[in-house]
């Protein structure tokens, strides 16, 4: 497949899409309203922006940092933030405001990508992790607009997937300006597909430069004081159907031993809280939910995480975390944000999207694999049991993150060297 089939194929699965869009919109009003970005329409009033593509919430939150830098190093030129999905959106504006101007990535079609262009002009558009978008890439290559993929990742599963397609996927990866990886093996696979040997640079993970200081881990403390007072409790986060079951058994199992003890379940998306909700009942356990209320009742026993932008706060006020989409084949979330806590760290056996992370902090002993429920809870009750266990995974979690902060300086170096060998 090449990119004209890529592109003809895009045409042809538009009705889906926009069943898609529509069905989705059904379920979550965030994706009401706003149709007209998807094809390139009604675009903000912006020229010559520097473009910064952010797919979700996770990607926009690790962004933040090198999208306040380079505020910072281009005081002059405006910054466009494009997410993919409401709950980026929601994160941009929640922590960017009016200091950036932001719509949706539209679909990666040539017409609607070359109005796209033709619309703002960017000076220079950065792409974070593995958002490659063939007809976006090409059309701004033949604009000379420079692109770079920041924080770049591509795990072996997804490199095969990509090595499936080398006509449309080689010519791509051949036309980024630059690359910053989070690390070499990530880096090794995106030259073998294609990527220009000498424009790529190992930088580490801006995940690491997650900006958690004294006053947000002291606020994360008292929310967890003013949910749940003094009592057990863990937090299974980002987690998805599939998941929510073997949570809620492991968390029935262990209240026989520990019947103190607290579940905070959050759902990945927020369409999912009534079904995460519905399952507890299911389960025979009482619950509340964190939109309803400001403090955990003694006889609660699942706190339903309802709400949007709290997760970090949860984290820090919980004592052990599952980080979720990892006991089914999703690929893991980011384990780096309990781990920036102190936290001690639990994740299934698919966390292929967090690989050299994940592996690297089982070395440094902060974080436990769980093949499968059963496990799960024998970890849980072991590290319930064991307050030293648990104080030393959260140690070396800290140690860890600690010693590979930076990330955000130089990747920043990376895309100030691409956009002033380019046309900025």
């Amino acid at each position: 497949m090449n990119r004209i089939s890529y592109s003809l194929l895009l045409i042809l699965a538009t009705p889906l899409a926009l069943l898609y869009f529509g069905w989705r919109a059904l379920k979550s009003p965030d994706y009401r309203g706003r149709l007209g970005e998807r094809f390139a329409l009604g675009l903000p009033r912006v020229s010559g922006p520097l473009v910064i593509h952010c797919a979700s919430m996770g990607e926009t939150l690790a962004a933040l940092p090198l999208i306040r830098k380079l505020q910072q190093q281009y005081p002059t030129t405006p910054v466009l933030v494009t997410t993919t999905t409401p709950t980026g959106s929601q994160q941009v504006k929640k922590h960017l405001g009016d200091s950036v101007f932001h719509c949706y990535l539209p679909m990666d079609h040539s017409l609607i990508m070359r109005r796209f262009l033709n619309k703002l002009k960017p000076k220079a558009i950065i792409l974070m992790e593995t958002e490659l978008w063939p007809n976006l890439i090409h059309h701004s290559f033949c604009r000379d607009i420079p692109v770079i993929l920041a924080n770049a990742r591509l795990s072996e599963r997804s490199a095969r997937g990509y090595g499936r397609f080398p006509k449309l996927v080689g010519p791509m990866l051949g036309r980024l300006s630059a690359v910053a990886a989070q690390n070499s093996n990530d880096g090794a696979r995106l030259v073998k597909l294609g990527v220009v040997a000498a424009r790529l640079t190992d930088c580490g993970s801006l995940k690491f430069d997650i900006p958690i200081d004294k006053p947000a881990r002291q606020q994360a403390a008292e929310l967890g004081q003013q949910l749940f007072g003094s009592r057990p409790r863990w937090i299974a986060a980002s987690t998805h159907p599939g998941e929510f079951e073997q949570v809620l058994a492991s968390h029935r199992q262990l209240l026989r031993t520990h019947p103190e003890l607290l579940l905070v379940l959050v759902p990945r998306h927020p369409e999912q809280f009534d079904h995460a909700a519905d399952l507890c009942q299911q389960a025979g356990l009482t619950l509340q939910r964190r939109s309803q209320t400001t403090q955990v009742d003694a006889d609660t026993q699942v706190l339903v995480g309802d709400t949007m932008g709290e997760l970090m706060g949860l984290y820090g006020g919980c004592d052990i975390a599952l980080v979720g989409g990892s006991l089914i084949e999703r690929g893991g979330h980011n384990p780096l944000e309990p781990a920036a806590f102190g936290k001690p760290v639990l994740m299934g056996p698919h966390y292929f999207n967090f690989q050299e992370i994940g592996d690297q902090l089982q070395q440094h002993g902060a974080l436990m694999s769980v093949p499968d429920q059963d496990h799960l809870t024998q970890a849980l009750r072991s590290l319930l049991n064991d307050r030293r266990q648990r104080q030393s995974m959260g140690e070396a979690a800290l140690v860890f993150v600690s010693q590979n902060r930076g990330a955000t300086e130089r990747q920043l170096q990376v895309i100030r060297d691409a956009i002033t060998a380019g046309t900025l």
